[in-house]
């Protein structure tokens, strides 16, 4: 199983209040991993990435995806290597956001760190 596949299987333990739907999209690229309904009834998507560096790596479908639907969108990383200061291991970003997390990677404020805040973001 690869890190990302990993990682999936760490939000369905901590997402376990919405139903999530793997995306495997080979047809239209750079669609979002995850489709996300929350318990209001209200769909998101989440681009997952795992790192062990600053960088953060994108397709161009990816980055045209959230410049093109910036909202209800999201890019949750997941850090496996040495952390910037005041980083959570796990972050997430607005779908708006990718041109600057692609540009700054984890130098960029994270919109949401940790499971908890992620979590009540994907709920709002």
């Amino acid at each position: 199983m690869g890190p990302e596949a990993k990682f999936y299987q760490q939000i369905k333990k901590n997402f376990k209040s919405f139903s999530l739907i793997r995306l495997e999209n080979s047809s239209l690229l750079g669609t979002p991993d995850l489709l996300v309904c929350n318990t209001s009834g209200h769909f998101r998507t989440i681009e997952l990435k795992v790192t062990k560096g600053n960088k953060i790596r994108f397709s161009p479908h990816q980055i045209a995806f959230h410049v093109k639907h910036p909202d209800n969108t999201f890019i949750m990383v997941k850090t496996l290597g040495p952390l910037p200061p005041k980083t959570s291991p796990i972050s997430m970003y607005r779908g708006s956001k990718i041109r600057e997390l692609a540009a700054c990677g984890l130098m960029l404020d994270a919109c949401y760190s940790g499971w908890d805040a992620c979590r009540l973001a994907l709920e709002a």
